[in-house]
């Protein structure tokens, strides 16, 4: 099974998914139960037992990569690094998402910058009234330009106002995204990042950003244009495809390859309705340790024989909530 496409939501009453310190624990009594009567069903908002319920995001496809809803609890199995937890808690998401989208509107970007006009139309098409979104945009240097709003129609003006030109600070426009959403407002958050080249003009570094999409709740996913007519040169290649890859792995979402820029209205609109086919796990962790460390999670799909083979996709992993002491 593929990793990513996926957020690891830790609630608890010291940490959240980032082992950062809370007042109380968030409640996900917002989460619509689908499960039969047999689940467990969502904590409430006075939740308050001394333990730690881990939420991953789960998206799950069929060969031909479509959707596949009417799973039931029993369908899957959940397992952080290497142990088989208990899923005490299932669900179908329906929660808001604040969306940040990362655009090259470098140079190279120039010949097909209609069909970026183009995607990001397709891609606001599935907002509903409760999101929100920003626009982070870079060529030699990284901005926002647009704050979060819940009026997708300025950011889409935004784009269509846009001339492209400069180099490509992908790596800037990134951290800066992710830094960005520490302001979003709604519990799942989304980078989208588009670009047809390698990093040639950032200050920070691959780690860097890696490190921080790591530690961040936020999904990332990326549509890379590749190919002959993609902006790449020799120094660039390994900033590209793969660090989009290994950018969206990492944070939980999917990254799409595409060699025809006049693919990109059609991927991002399946981007825009993938958000909305998701699954949610919840399990209260096997190792009770307060340790603070990153613990890998596995994701699979239970099949009798003879019927068809799903992928799914999901977050790599969470870090723990930390105590002084290590433990509980």
């Amino acid at each position: 099974m593929k990793q990513g496409l996926a957020r690891v939501l830790v609630l608890s009453i010291l940490a959240s998914a980032v082992a950062i310190p809370l007042a109380r624990p968030q409640s996900v009594a917002r989460r619509r139960p689908v499960s039969s009567g047999g689940d467990s069903g969502a904590p409430r908002g006075n939740f308050s037992v001394d333990s730690t319920l881990v939420l991953v995001n789960v998206a799950v496809t069929d060969a031909r990569g479509r959707f596949v809803t009417g799973l039931s609890r029993r369908d899957f199995q959940v397992f952080e690094e290497r142990t088989a937890q208990n899923v005490a808690y299932f669900s179908l998401e329906e929660a808001p998402v604040s969306v940040g989208l990362v655009l090259d509107f470098s140079g190279s970007m120039d010949s097909r910058f209609g069909q970026l006009q183009q995607a990001v139309a397709e891609f606001l098409k599935s907002a509903n009234p409760p999101d929100e979104f920003c626009l982070i945009e870079f060529r030699d240097r990284a901005e926002l330009s647009t704050g979060f709003t819940s009026a997708p129609e300025g950011i889409q003006n935004r784009v269509a106002l846009t001339k492209p030109g400069g180099a490509t600070a992908l790596l800037d426009a990134v951290h800066l995204g992710l830094r960005q959403m520490k302001k979003a407002r709604n519990a799942r958050k989304i980078l989208l990042i588009v670009s047809d080249g390698g990093d040639n003009n950032s200050r920070y570094t691959a780690r860097e950003v890696e490190n921080l999409a790591r530690e961040s709740d936020v999904e990332i996913y990326a549509i890379g244009i590749v190919g002959a007519a993609a902006g790449y040169g020799a120094d660039d290649m390994f900033q590209g495809p793969s660090l989009l890859s290994e950018l969206a792995e990492e944070a939980g979402g999917r990254y799409y390859e595409i060699g025809d820029s006049r693919d990109l209205p059609a991927v991002a609109l399946k981007i825009g309705r993938e958000l909305r086919h998701r699954y949610v796990l919840g399990y209260v962790p096997r190792n009770r340790q307060r340790d603070g460390r990153y613990r890998h999670i596995q994701v699979k799909i239970a099949r009798a024989p003879g019927q068809p083979r799903f992928s799914a996709y999901w977050r790599r992993g969470y870090y723990a909530p930390a105590d002084e002491g290590g433990g509980l």
